[in-house]
């Protein structure tokens, strides 16, 4: 059977079972995605208080065949938190659940709904003494569960991992409105599948998480930043390598710029610039944080003067105050805004293995410059092989006078990517946009498996179809 609007007898329905607050209005941040370059639909908002409401909605939707889109902080950048393709959908907002329940210092854990932004589970875990990593631009806006349902990366992932690898245990409700209760502190329990972490990234295809219980940390008692010059990348990948050598695992971010992002900065008004001046053709933002009495200025210095004496690295500064350090990265963040304010040709959020990251580079820079006149702008968390690998057109030009040309450059850097053994979605998930790309370049095997998890755990088809897995049931057409 095909899926279900949620009309005027759905939402009648649900009226008696939910209070009032539940139902909000359908408005366009609902419907909305960061670029503005999609747009969705919807019949019906919900805000639900507790996992109980949430199990009474998923199940109505189960029941009633309605498709559930579920929406966090807004912020994705997939397209996986809006649906124009679909008959009128509820929209399943987490802006009401937004407590931390537990805070177990002793234990380094924290539990959180959904709703639960990463700035408020930062603030949170701070004021008991702990870390949590998981950092991006849009903290103060993402909600955690968002952040699970794609396993996000962000900047910390050198040294922390993803979000996958910073939860312990999750709270969910299952399409057929049963509650997962997952919510433990353990660090090992070896008692079958492993259903948190197929939720985790799973994007709100085979049920709603709706709390974690997420790993803290000691927080770092000092920290060294340093913005460095570099030849090339190549160089830059040996001095990431000489990083670990002399540092450990005391290295929690190692980011490489390309001077494109900082000309773009200036371009568009957005800044200050911060660095050497002029901006290099290539530099990377490196952080060491430690614990105790460890000194990682001393340790910055050291790596400096080794990596200068090995030719890999020509010239830098090394941040001689906090307000310093936070410029420095102040500037790494704010590329995307000026990416954003130009209007990229196509964006491509990539990883590959760092033994590959220099060839694809050049190799993908003359193979563009043969299609057209492009502006590459690659930067990214160089230390763990991911890359935004983003077009731009000409100054004067827009993107859509790239048009024709934007899939076929697409098409070079995926096909390039695959070659190299790389990944076309590095941080940001499949979400609708990419499913045609899982297709292309997935593994038929693992296609199958997750088309068959998708069918046992969903058989209605509801819970965000159309995103991750391409809709090609007939019962959702």
């Amino acid at each position: 059977m095909p899926l279900a609007p949620a009309d005027a007898g759905f939402v009648e329905a649900l009226c008696g079972a939910l209070p009032e607050a539940t139902f909000r209005p359908v408005e366009p941040r609902y419907l909305e995605e960061p670029r503005g370059r999609h747009h969705g639909q919807a019949g019906l908002v919900l805000a639900p208080a507790t996992v109980e409401e949430v199990a009474v909605i998923v199940k109505a939707a189960n029941a009633g065949r309605v498709p559930v889109i579920p929406f966090g902080g807004g912020t994705g950048l997939v397209g996986g938190q809006v649906a124009g393709d679909l008959p009128a959908p509820l929209v399943l907002s987490f802006e009401r659940m937004t407590s931390i329940r537990a805070v177990h210092p002793t234990e380094s854990v924290l539990v959180a709904e959904a709703g639960a932004t990463l700035a408020e589970i930062h603030d949170a875990a701070k004021a008991a003494g702990r870390l949590y990593p998981l950092s991006y631009a849009s903290e103060g806006t993402a909600r955690i569960g968002g952040a699970l349902s794609v396993n996000s990366g962000g900047l910390n992932v050198l040294r922390y991992g993803t979000a996958r690898d910073l939860c312990l245990g999750v709270e969910a409700v299952l399409p057929n409105g049963d509650i997962l209760h997952g919510l433990k502190r353990l660090r090992k329990d070896n008692t079958g599948y492993d259903l948190r972490n197929l939720l985790i990234g799973a994007e709100g295809t085979l049920g709603v998480i709706t709390a974690a219980s997420l790993r803290l940390f000691p927080r770092p008692s000092a920290r060294a930043t340093a913005l460095l010059t570099v030849p090339s990348p190549t160089a830059a990948l040996d001095l990431f390598a000489r990083t670990g050598d002399m540092t450990g695992n005391a290295a929690s971010a190692f980011e490489l710029i390309s001077g494109q992002g900082p000309r773009m900065m200036q371009e568009t008004g957005l800044g200050p610039l911060v660095g050497p001046q002029p901006f290099p053709d290539w530099a990377v933002l490196v952080e060491l944080t430690t614990h105790g009495a460890q000194y990682p200025q001393s340790m910055m210095e050291d790596l400096f003067t080794a990596a200068s004496d090995a030719g890999e690295v020509t010239d830098g500064v090394l941040a001689q105050s906090e307000a310093q350090a936070d410029a420095f990265w102040a500037m790494r963040e704010t590329i995307p805004l000026a990416n954003r304010a130009v209007g990229a040709v196509a964006s491509h959020d990539i990883s590959l293995p760092l033994s590959e990251i220099a060839a694809f580079l050049d190799e993908a820079s003359a193979e563009i410059a043969r299609i057209g006149p492009v502006r590459i702008n690659a930067f990214g968390h160089l230390g763990d092989g991911n890359l935004h690998f983003n077009l731009f057109p000409r100054p004067g030009e827009s993107r859509d006078d790239y048009a024709d040309i934007a899939p076929i450059l697409t098409r070079l850097v995926y096909n390039l990517v695959a070659a190299k053994g790389g990944s076309f979605s590095a941080e940001h998930g499949v979400g609708r946009l990419k499913t045609g790309e899982l297709a292309r370049y997935g593994d038929p095997a693992r296609l199958a498996a997750m088309h068959a998890i998708k069918a046992a755990l969903d058989p209605n088809g509801i819970m965000n179809p159309g995103a991750v897995l391409a809709r090609c049931d007939p019962r959702e057409t």
